[in-house]
């Protein structure tokens, strides 16, 4: 345990700094833990409070910075491969996507407690080009909330970390083994639930061509476009003849969707 707090109290800073950026920048690397600990060494008189509370809010504004510019100069498709390397695509994009539009730059207070969207919320405030100044203030503020929060609950509760620290740490090799196992077991049930999802999605998926081709035939298809707005505006083009609807508006207007007939709904 004296050769950790070594470390941390010689390095602490920098771990911290990096560690907040890997995070935001969207490395699967927990930031929590490491503010906590922060928190705790501070308390324990081996950190500065202000100093590790300004590092990780810095750290959190350059990775969001980054993420703000490039959702501003390339659009919807950085959300899109954002969500793409996420551990729920499918729903990613559209759960951010109606998150901002509910609530705009607000969101971001919140954002930083909300696995996936945390690292969303930057690119896609780009996205609807919000000003940078505004974007900094909340984004700011959404940071200090986040990283002053856990911050401080590891400063008023140091003294019971460092019996837990030191327990944790005495378990050596197991501590590790049994954390990486976790995190493994997790990543393979959402991997697992996302491969039965697909299976059930191919069953009932149809492509483009087999679409057009009914269409040619002179089959009564009908096309439901559930695209989100944003993607909307962004490619205006659609199916000929498709109702346009959100998805989020589907239930309310299944009575407008004839029941004698295929539906085909598709989104982005």
């Amino acid at each position: 345990m004296n050769e950790t707090l070594s470390f941390l109290t010689r390095h602490g800073y920098t771990v911290l700094f990096v560690w907040v950026f890997a995070e935001q920048f969207g490395l699967p690397l927990p930031a929590v833990p490491i503010l906590i600990a922060a928190g705790a060494l501070a308390g324990k008189g081996h950190m500065n409070l202000f100093a590790a509370a300004g590092l990780a809010i810095l750290g959190a504004l350059l990775s969001d910075g980054v993420w703000y510019e490039l959702g501003r100069r390339r659009g919807v498709k950085v959300l899109q491969f954002l969500c793409r390397i996420s551990l729920e695509p499918d729903s990613c994009v559209r759960r951010t996507e109606n998150a901002f539009t509910r609530h705009g730059a607000k969101s971001l207070l919140v954002a930083k407690f909300i696995p996936g969207f945390s690292t969303a919320a930057p690119p896609l405030a780009g996205v609807f080009q919000m000003r940078a100044t505004r974007f900094l203030f909340w984004d700011a503020l959404g940071s200090l909330i986040w990283a002053g929060g856990f911050i401080g609950l590891g400063f008023v509760f140091s003294s019971q970390l460092d019996a837990v620290t030191g327990r944790a740490l005495s378990l050596g090799s197991w501590l590790f083994g049994i954390l990486f196992g976790a995190l493994a077991a997790y990543i393979a049930w959402k991997y697992i639930h996302r491969q039965r999802f697909m299976r059930q999605l191919r069953i009932a998926r149809i492509t483009p061509e087999e679409l057009k081709q009914k269409i040619d035939a002179g089959e009564e298809v009908v096309v439901v476009d559930l695209r989100h707005s944003m993607d909307f505006e962004a490619d205006p083009e659609t199916i000929p003849g498709a109702h346009r609807m959100e998805a989020s508006e589907l239930e309310e207007a299944l009575h407008l969707i004839p029941r004698d007939r295929d539906v085909v709904l598709y989104c982005t």
